[in-house]
């Protein structure tokens, strides 16, 4: 059976714990072991940046184990994916995993601004703050966009039913 590091800011969610249940069974109905970051055991009577290592070594022999990840891609604190998110996502690009990711907006990166929030000069669009926005029909920046096998718009489970035939 394929094992599927569940990656995304859900975490974070107060209901974590009950995500990660639902998660995991979802994957068990499409045929799959899910492996959730918070199913790991670490020690919370240490020091933090202690806690912060067990956790991050703990995701990455996750990652090491699994086959495929799935990502949750939506936009955590702003108009980016979370950003430890985008890292399980490399890393598992490099390992040579299956990547894969889900939106629940389907729009383009550059779509996500309001047209107060952009500048268009000589075709080019600037943010506020005067930096080029990518345009590449992508709806994430270029390099994690090409780096994931296939981004869906939808949920975990979508991208489940899709990638079973595969």
């Amino acid at each position: 059976m394929k094992k599927i590091y569940l990656a995304g800011p859900d975490v974070f969610e107060k209901n974590s714990i009950e995500l990660g249940k639902h998660y995991v069974k979802l994957c068990e109905k499409y045929g799959y072991e899910g492996l959730y970051p918070l199913d790991n055991v670490v020690n919370f009577n240490q020091e933090k940046q202690k806690i912060a290592q067990d956790i991050f070594l703990a995701n990455k022999k996750m990652i090491d184990e699994c086959d495929i990840v799935i990502a949750n891609l939506d936009s955590f604190r702003g108009k980016e994916c979370d950003s430890g998110t985008v890292w399980e996502c490399g890393y598992a690009y490099a390992l040579g995993k299956e990547v894969y990711g889900y939106l629940s907006r389907g729009k383009n990166y550059i779509d996500q601004f309001k047209e107060e929030e952009k500048v268009l000069e000589n075709n080019t669009y600037y943010d506020k703050d005067g930096r080029i926005i990518e345009d590449f029909n992508y709806p994430l920046n270029l390099m994690l966009s090409c780096s994931i096998s296939k981004i869906f718009h939808g949920d975990l489970e979508d991208v489940l039913n899709k990638i079973r035939y595969n």
